[in-house]
């Protein structure tokens, strides 16, 4: 469908233009004529579906419809990130330059000018509120914010949220709001404590399912099996085997990131690691020198692997195994995007081999194993009935090379 026959107001189809926009993705091409009827939704969409514009450009219509001058906050974005949440907002002012329906991000981890700002805002009607759980209940707890004239509530990456155990928060946010009003509810999965929150938030919601998407087929997967003193010499051998610009390494704690980027550093690698004991400057930073090339290689948590566009991604490795089928698959999507190609490597340890098999489940397919260089030397046979814990015993491989980092 184009989106000059979705009904949506000439401001907002400017808007679109002007971003290089024609036609609508599948979740839009159904979700926007469900929004602009005033129905509640809920939405089995991943990143990169187009989802933000999927509810972000019927509610900027229907706030412009309204033709209100007053200045009250309209709708309410929740995130369970700042960078989604940064992301939103510089979708939000592309899309609606052409309008007058304003906007802002609120989230943690900002100076006290900021807080400010926010506090303006929300006193004084940003018409849309795109902002984390925290940082909402700390204004919130303030007593200043004006929800009186909320029409709209959207949760994004719902699914997120909840492991994040923002469960408690989102329901304390939602009491401030009119009971009236219309919900809009996105998440990559759809599991039962995602139903529950359906089921006591949204009325009568009209359901999207849009299948869970498996990875682009350009991109080209393959998994070594190491003991966990290879990994560092195989990382080293992976960067330096190829000229690479642009690689994202993914570790599965704060600390394996941190420790990873010491070795790298020390192996005179362009390399930064990101996660959430950086502030927001130093994080938008990092992430500002990694898109104009200025850094080549990035070390993330998964705070990455879902809500930030990184173009051109050349290789993604996953230092450990992700717990989850689809952070796997969110954290390779990082590369081969749009018509582009890509390589994902992961390093599997003999106590992540059962959780890998599990991701393979997901995937419908075997990922293929592929030998370690010889000097690495041999690691661990695939055993994908292994040791269901992958917290135990890091750190006590065989094979040659510089112990790596623990994992916990």
């Amino acid at each position: 469908m184009k989106f000059s026959e979705t009904g949506l107001h000439p401001q907002v189809l400017e808007g679109i233009a002007s971003m290089g926009f024609e036609e609508t993705t599948p979740v839009q091409a159904i979700a926007i004529p469900m929004i602009m009827d005033g129905k509640d939704v809920i939405a089995s969409a991943q990143t990169g579906t187009g989802k933000t514009a999927a509810f972000l450009l019927p509610v900027i219509h229907k706030i412009i419809e309204e033709n209100s001058d007053d200045e009250e906050v309209r709708a309410m974005v929740i995130v369970p990130t700042r960078e989604l949440a940064i992301q939103i907002d510089q979708q939000m002012e592309g899309l609606s330059y052409f309008t007058n329906v304003s906007s802002i991000a609120i989230y943690g981890g900002s100076d006290g000018t900021s807080f400010a700002r926010e506090k303006k805002a929300l006193m004084t009607g940003a018409k849309v509120i795109i902002g984390t759980p925290g940082r909402l209940i700390a204004h919130l707890n303030m007593g200043y914010t004006n929800l009186k004239g909320l029409k709209y509530l959207i949760l994004d990456e719902a699914d997120r949220m909840l492991d994040m155990g923002f469960h408690e928060d989102i329901l304390k946010i939602i009491s401030h709001m009119p009971k009236k009003r219309q919900n809009l509810m996105f998440s990559a999965t759809m599991p039962k404590k995602i139903r529950e929150l359906a089921n006591t938030i949204l009325h009568e919601p009209e359901e999207i399912s849009i299948a869970i998407s498996k990875p682009a087929e350009r991109i080209v997967q393959a998994a070594f099996c190491v003991y966990p003193n290879q990994k560092i010499p195989l990382v080293s051998y992976l960067l330096s085997a190829k000229k690479l610009q642009s690689v994202i390494i993914f570790c599965g704690t704060k600390q394996s990131t941190k420790e990873l980027a010491r070795e790298l550093k020390k192996l005179n690698f362009s390399v930064e690691d990101i996660h959430s004991d950086l502030d927001q400057t130093e994080r938008e930073t990092v992430l500002r020198r990694f898109r104009n090339r200025d850094l080549n290689i990035l070390v993330a948590t998964d705070i990455l692997s879902r809500g930030i566009d990184v173009e051109d991604i050349d290789l993604v490795i996953n230092f450990d195994v992700p717990g989850d089928g689809e952070d796997y698959i969110h954290r390779i999507g990082r590369t081969a995007r749009a018509s582009s190609k890509g390589v994902a490597f992961t390093l599997i340890d003999e106590d992540d081999m059962y959780n890998f098999n599990r991701i393979e489940d997901l995937l419908e397919k075997e990922v293929q194993k592929i030998p370690l260089p010889e000097s690495i030397g041999e690691g661990p046979a695939y055993n994908p009935k292994g040791k269901k814990s992958s917290f135990r015993n890091k750190g006590k491989g065989r094979g040659k090379g510089k112990s790596g980092p623990r994992k916990r």
